[in-house]
């Protein structure tokens, strides 16, 4: 069996999460949402609660546990993003939270575990 390539498992982990927290009756605002200094996999709308979702693949344990890959110089950049979202869409007053989703993959690339995880951290701005 061939390990998946990290684009490809990225891939396959945001759309797995993508159909978790529509089954939670999530809706899904954007994917990939994208500025020169950050990137934001998925913007979700919970209720009246923005939600800035970061989703980490992995296909083993080797490099630690997906949710932490999300270092700080991360959790700074999605706050910049995040705050540029809200504001782009006159949501600056919304509230908001950032959570991450661990995608534990198969070695084809399949989601066999997913796990949210809510108010993963504060704000960093």
């Amino acid at each position: 069996m061939k390990k998946p390539d990290s684009r490809a498992a990225g891939r396959a982990g945001e759309a797995a999460a993508v159909r978790y927290l529509q089954a939670k009756g999530y809706k899904i605002l954007a994917r990939n949402f994208y500025r020169a200094f950050a990137e934001v996999d998925i913007i979700a709308q919970d209720r009246d609660t923005l939600v800035f979702v970061e989703v980490k693949a992995r296909s083993s344990a080797r490099y630690g546990s997906p949710a932490e890959a999300v270092t700080a110089a991360k959790r700074l950049r999605l706050s910049k993003i995040a705050l540029e979202y809200m504001m782009q869409a006159g949501l600056e007053q919304c509230p908001a939270r950032f959570d991450v989703i661990a995608v534990q993959l198969d070695h084809e690339g399949h989601a066999m575990h997913l796990e949210q995880i809510e108010n993963a951290f504060e704000t960093a701005i």
